[in-house]
């Protein structure tokens, strides 16, 4: 019995899921969530440590590890990665002036070895905002298309309206889901958003 096979019985008692949300601060991962649990947002204080959260989405548990992004709490970030079957990077995509900032991060973060593997969904939030980067724009700012050592995807976002946080959650469980277990979900091709069908660049990449 292979390695694989093992993993995806242990997993499948469990159909669980541990994600992480990881971002720049006030990128708004905090916001993301509490709004994907319904909860109220007219009040959001900055993540000064890490929130922990359950949803349950297609049968699976997502057991969410939630890390603030202040430069300061960063070098921390290595001591939630042990397990880590997807990462959602939440990216403001109002905040030009740290794009650049938030590429190095991210290819910091993918070259972890704890980290191999893991799902990349990059939430590109914001989206309603007057001024917001297109998605092309923080596309080719993170370089993703560069990215082959893990599957991945970016999707347009607004936490305040909700727009595009189901659709994103649902393509990364989908996407875990058939990698670790024996009858997960298939995630299937991915289209590119109406707001980047022109673009050449692919939306998901194989591990």
């Amino acid at each position: 019995m292979g390695l694989l096979t093992i993993i995806r019985k242990n997993k499948a008692k469990s159909r669980e899921m541990r994600v992480l949300f990881l971002g720049l601060d006030n990128a708004g991962k905090t916001t993301i969530l509490k709004k994907l649990r319904s909860e109220d947002i007219s009040t959001i204080s900055p993540t000064l440590g890490f929130n922990i959260s359950t949803l349950v989405r297609d049968g699976y548990t997502l057991n969410i590890w939630d890390v603030g992004g202040q430069k300061t709490l960063r070098p921390y970030w290595r001591n939630y990665f042990e397990s880590t079957d997807a990462v959602v990077w939440v990216v403001d995509s109002g905040d030009r002036l740290r794009m650049s900032d938030c590429g190095s991060e991210l290819r910091g973060l993918l070259g972890e070895e704890r980290l191999a593997g893991a799902t990349l969904l990059v939430f590109a939030n914001k989206q309603d905002l007057f001024g917001a980067m297109s998605l092309e724009e923080i596309r080719d700012a993170l370089d993703l298309p560069s990215i082959v050592s893990h599957r991945w995807i970016i999707r347009s976002c607004s936490a305040y309206t909700g727009t595009g946080l189901d659709e994103g959650m649902d393509w990364l469980v989908k996407e875990v889901a058939g990698r670790l277990y024996w009858n997960g979900l298939s995630a299937g091709p991915t289209p590119v958003q109406p707001a980047a069908d022109a673009a050449p660049a692919r939306l998901t990449a194989d591990a």
